[in-house]
């Protein structure tokens, strides 16, 4: 019957002049530690053992079946953020609600369409103040509309942030969420703190699109050197986009900046909620980076001048990629030395 309305959503869709295509992927969690920080890792359920997530990229239209393999120790979901689930609603991943949660060892497939384009994401929907906001279990699922605006059209450089933030109390402890009364005390753009991140490369006359996601905390984004044009709010395009120099996110918020890059330099990025420009109490830390015009020499001083380069650090190759899942090194936690049972690996189609 799941499968049978799946099918009938998107011949409607295609019957609209949306050609569908079917999206298979396969995704594991697993258990496994997280270095935020130097001298700061987090236990964190990772899907494909990664955090930020993989990135799923689909067309507006196609069939998405994702086949989940619960590799942990504790029971999860996943709740697809933002899709509609038209005739779909068992695939809204709440536990207890739409479904039973995935067991340890147990696995479930989503099968719904994108029926809803832009800036989404994914995220487990079992007791969110710890698997969302400390454990890492969010990513990327980008749904690219078969009319793009103007704007997205010129786009060069395509980049994705997550900002999120840790507890270093409970970082160590499956099941503990610390709630009520956490101290937040480091943060995070893709699950690294600043200067443990990457910097954003990019050239004079670029065109960048940021895609900004804050899943468990609020953000105050600001770009030095530049206005942002904001032109898309939680994935839907804005009827009137408009110019910003500080853009405020709340958790769960998406919002997405198209960037002139056109002031050749090296400019600093941070959040202007200054406790989130901290990593263990120390400033400079949390959510911070810097983006780099390549034209510009970088001084002798400067932090990052002979650091080892991640160029997808925020996803712009794999966003340069054909749609699919795309798994990302840079992302990988480190498994846990104790030794585990066998588990289902993952792949994408």
């Amino acid at each position: 019957m799941k499968t049978r309305m799946i099918t009938l959503a998107a011949a409607l869709l295609t019957s609209l002049g949306v050609q569908a295509e079917l999206r298979q992927f396969e995704l594991t969690i697993e258990e496994v530690d997280l270095e935020v920080a130097p001298g700061f890792s987090s236990k964190v359920w990772a899907f494909n053992g990664q955090v930020p997530g993989p990135l799923m990229r689909v067309q507006e239209g196609d069939e998405v079946e994702v086949t989940v393999f619960n590799n942990t120790t504790l029971n999860h979901t996943i709740h697809w953020h933002g899709i509609y689930q038209t005739n779909t609603w068992q695939m809204d991943g709440v536990p207890e609600v739409t479904q039973p949660a995935i067991e340890p060892g147990e696995s479930f497939t989503y099968r719904f369409v994108a029926d809803k384009t832009g800036s989404l994401w994914y995220h487990c929907h079992v007791n969110t103040a710890e698997h969302i906001d400390l454990r890492g279990m969010w990513g990327p699922l980008i749904v690219d509309p078969k009319e793009p605006i103007d704007l997205e059209k010129e786009v060069t450089r395509d980049a994705v942030l997550f900002f999120s933030s840790w507890d270093s109390s409970v970082a160590q402890t499956y099941g503990e969420n610390a709630v009520p009364g956490r101290e937040l005390d480091y943060f995070s753009i893709n699950g690294k703190s600043h200067p443990y991140n990457q910097p954003l490369r990019v050239r004079e006359g670029d065109v960048l699109r940021l895609r900004l996601y804050a899943p468990t905390s609020p953000v105050a984004f600001h770009l030095h050197g530049h206005d942002v044009l904001v032109t898309h709010k939680d994935g839907s395009a804005l009827p009137a986009p408009y110019w910003a120099d500080v853009v405020p996110l709340q958790p769960g918020e998406r919002y997405d900046l198209i960037v002139r890059m056109n002031n050749p330099g090296i400019w600093m990025v941070h959040d202007h909620i200054e406790e989130n420009t901290t990593a263990g109490g120390k400033e400079m830390g949390g959510s911070m980076l810097v983006v780099e015009y390549e034209e510009i020499a970088k001084p002798d001083f400067y932090m990052w001048k002979d650091i080892e380069f991640e160029p997808d650090f925020y996803m712009v190759e794999s966003m340069a990629k054909p749609h699919g899942l795309h798994n990302i090194e840079a992302f990988m936690g480190v498994e846990p030395a104790l030794e585990r049972r066998p588990r289902r690996t993952s792949h994408s189609h």
